[in-house]
């Protein structure tokens, strides 16, 4: 057998595989005996198939899939040995003019394009400089989560007038111009929640609703969102963001949701028992809470900075042709406008993950199981706490976690994310950051300018 490498180009290259019948006739006839000792063939006993009559009736196929099995093992083992950094998987290289028997006589030459990966070195020191943003949490956004959580502990009511905020239980019928409920129309019964009625007109008109009261609505105008309509009127999404019709609703119920009251035992199931003991620390763990989240916001606007900041300063070369033709080989179902359109942003974050694995490498920075874990837990926990702001106990949230990551899709995209992190904590180490307070409108507008 005879390998060898030729550079067609700064970061392209050809490998070529010879192989003559010494490397693969041995392989081929052991497979020939093992499938006799396994073949079940009319006429002959199992086990007892002459190998010859195997290779009479399979040899070809046989000897096609060990040259297949030699080349994969040969190329993998080459492109190691020779610590070849490559991107994308090796493509072979069709060559019309090469005919083979497949009869255990031929000498094959196989030739396979690889895309190498650039070398370069990551340049990042104290010079460079980005803004840690403080988001503040402003009264506005406190309010409501203050009501949010009161009102999910809170108590239903069924008041006799509507008012802002309420949930319509009703009966919903299409109608025409005239009124009249249109024939073979939409009929359902929904909970209308106020809060999500856009248009000020409807809404006003909602507003002061007692049961058996009747109000005619354009459905789009009042609710906008297809995934809002498509539930209310039990339809598909698709038909719910083209229709264009007027609903009478008959109001069945009026539902209101109080808000609970702000004393001991509210606290208590909030935070634990006697962990806050009135309003003013009440509002200063909400405000907390608010402010995590917005730190976590800011935690992305920085990791974005450095991001792009990164792929701007190392601007190196990939082999965008052979990637573009191996985005192809391995997509079937790709178009030629797909891999136009989405090319920038594969190359994008193909560069940016280079750059990530070489500040994992030239630091010895580890990814342990444990780390993978705790990321899992906070991840769930984040979940949970969208529910309840009560923590789940760490006994059940550690059981939670190792669930969650036996699936091997989860495990892959929490390996990814503390990856990530740890490779954002260690440009963090280096470059220089400097803090500045933020209300939260003035930074959502700076995330949105972006």
């Amino acid at each position: 057998m005879n390998i060898t490498q030729e550079k067609t180009g700064n970061l392209n290259a050809v490998v070529k595989i010879k192989i003559a019948p010494a490397d693969y006739t041995g392989k081929v006839e052991k497979a020939i005996k093992d499938q006799a000792k396994k073949a079940q063939l009319p006429g002959f006993r199992k086990g007892m198939v002459p190998a010859a009559h195997i290779k009479k009736m399979y040899g070809k196929s046989i000897l096609v899939e060990e040259v297949n099995n030699l080349l994969n093992d040969t190329l993998s083992n080459y492109i190691a040995e020779q610590k070849l950094e490559i991107l994308g998987q090796p493509l072979p290289k069709m060559d019309d003019e090469r005919e083979f028997k497949w009869d255990n006589t031929d000498d094959f030459e196989f030739d396979y394009e690889l895309g190498l990966a650039p070398a370069f070195d990551v340049n990042v020191s104290s010079k460079d400089k980005f803004t840690e943003y403080v988001v503040k949490a402003d009264k506005e956004t406190l309010e409501s989560r203050i009501k949010n959580i009161r009102r999910s502990y809170g108590k239903m009511t069924n008041p006799e007038v509507s008012a802002d905020d309420d949930v319509l239980y009703a009966e919903l019928t299409q109608v025409g111009a005239d009124g009249a409920a249109v024939e073979g129309g939409i009929t359902s019964t929904a909970t209308i929640r106020l809060d999500q009625v856009k248009d000020k007109k409807i809404l006003k008109s909602l507003i002061g609703l007692k049961k058996d009261d009747e109000v005619t609505i354009d459905i789009q105008k009042a609710l906008e969102d297809a995934a809002v309509i498509s539930k209310a009127l039990n339809i598909s999404e698709d038909e719910a963001a083209e229709l264009k019709a007027n609903f009478k609703l008959h109001v069945k119920n009026v539902n209101r949701l109080e808000e609970s009251d702000l004393n001991q035992e509210f606290f208590d199931k909030l935070f634990g028992e006697g962990v806050v003991t009135d309003e003013a620390g009440f509002k200063a763990k909400i405000t907390e809470e608010v402010e995590s989240m917005f730190k976590q916001d800011a935690e992305r606007k920085l990791s974005n900075d450095i991001y792009e900041a990164l792929l701007v300063k190392h601007n190196f070369e990939l082999p965008d042709e052979f990637l573009r033709r191996w985005l192809k080989a391995t997509n079937e179902k790709l178009t030629d406008e797909e891999l136009a359109e989405g090319y920038d942003d594969f190359a994008k974050n193909l560069k940016w993950t280079l750059i990530e694995n070489k500040i994992i490498k030239d630091n010895s920075i580890e990814i342990k199981y444990e780390d993978v874990v705790q990321a899992a837990k906070a991840k769930l926990d984040a979940q949970f706490r969208m529910y309840s702001p009560s923590p789940l106990p760490e006994d059940q949230l550690a059981q939670y976690a190792v669930q969650f990551l036996q699936d091997k899709e989860n495990a892959n995209r929490v390996f990814e994310e503390v990856k990530a992190l740890k490779t954002f904590e260690q440009i963090k180490s280096i470059v220089t950051l400097e803090q500045k307070d933020i209300d939260y409108d003035k930074f959502m507008a700076l995330v949105e300018k972006k």
